[in-house]
């Protein structure tokens, strides 16, 4: 099979290849895991933070990818609940324990034994992968492969954000950053919260007029002066800068979600601008996400369906993955990418 391997962690630059195109085995299922057949996978910010080493790979070489659909081929032993040439995907979560406190009460995502596909397991950069069984989900119907891929991260991860902000109807929502997870979350919000105005803030006016076109009552840049303030708050960018500008313009009592595995170093100081009465007095509060749970897939998958969300996509050939992070490091980012097996 094809396949693009991270042998070495690198900063992904404009004239990188920090991934290789090999040509090796598929791999073969063990007790509770099926083969996928991959026709597809997303392109996520995540894998920058694998490749750069926010979040480094367990060991290496590690093929990514954690937004993988295709269809089922094969079986393991004690792989129930699914069928031969089943239309599935995987998500972030390649596993968890299922037994410590946090499984136990719904929140595997902070099980201390979760594992994430792409970094602790081979991930979808590739025509095949394996995973447990358990962790997949299927696709429904009505959802094209291509549509459902940033579904399983970038739409998984903006619902859990936008649960976690804790919005209310009517109340307004800001999201800072506009890419694959805000312009998903946009479309969920806008169902969800049909009289709360959503405010979004972009650098890139291709992306601010995306919003626009999805229902954002205002887009901005980041930095600009809102017409309100904002009850919540979604970042889903890679820097600092963001983080200081939402604080400033949440409203008292307001949330900032943090929606990052983790933040790039290079505007660290920011923090130096952060003033206590503009930005942390009356009772603001930050939250980070940690990973998905699988009910944070099943529940969007469904709701994508059931209410039409339509994520704008760029996609590329598997072997251009270089290309696809390189852009998503150095172009702006209107709405997702998704790699194909050809």
């Amino acid at each position: 099979m094809r396949a693009m391997l991270l042998e070495r962690l690198s900063r992904v630059e404009a004239d990188s290849t920090p991934l290789r195109l090999v040509d090796m085995p598929p791999p073969t299922p063990g007790d509770h895991e099926v083969l996928i057949q991959v026709s597809c996978c997303g392109v996520c910010h995540t894998e920058l933070d694998e490749i750069e080493g926010r979040t480094p790979p367990d060991r290496l070489p590690r093929i990514p990818g954690h937004q993988a659909v295709g269809r089922v081929v094969d079986c393991g032993a004690g792989a129930a609940g699914l069928s031969l040439d089943q239309r599935v995907g995987v998500g972030w979560i390649a596993s968890a324990c299922g037994h410590c406190h946090f499984c136990q009460r719904g929140d595997e995502n902070l099980c201390p034994s979760f594992r994430a596909t792409g970094r602790d397991i081979d991930g979808g950069y590739a025509e095949y992968m394996v995973v447990d069984a358990r962790f997949v989900c299927p696709l429904p119907p009505s959802l094209t492969d291509e549509q459902a891929a940033p579904m399983f991260c970038a739409g998984a991860i903006g619902h859990r954000s936008l649960r976690l902000s804790e919005l209310r109807n009517g109340q307004a929502l800001g999201l800072t950053g506009f890419g694959g997870s805000a312009h998903l979350v946009l479309q969920l919000a806008r169902y969800r919260f049909p009289d709360s105005p959503v405010l979004v803030f972009a650098r890139d006016e291709e992306a601010r007029e995306l919003a626009r076109q999805l229902g954002a009552t205002w887009a901005g840049d980041i930095g600009e002066q809102p017409p309100r303030l904002l009850d919540a708050i979604i970042d889903t960018t890679p820097v600092w800068r963001p983080v200081i500008e939402a604080l400033a313009v949440l409203a008292p009592g307001g949330r900032l979600v943090i929606n990052a595995i983790g933040k790039e170093e290079h505007d660290l100081d920011q923090w130096q601008r952060l003033d206590y009465p503009r930005h942390l007095w009356m009772e603001k509060e930050i939250r980070s996400v940690a990973n998905v749970t699988r009910r944070d897939i099943s529940e969007f998958l469904s709701l994508a369906a059931a209410i039409g969300i339509q994520p704008t996509i760029t996609t590329y050939p598997l072997e251009e993955a270089n290309r696809a992070l390189i852009e998503l490091r150095t172009h702006p980012v209107t709405g997702a990418r998704v790699l194909l097996n050809q």
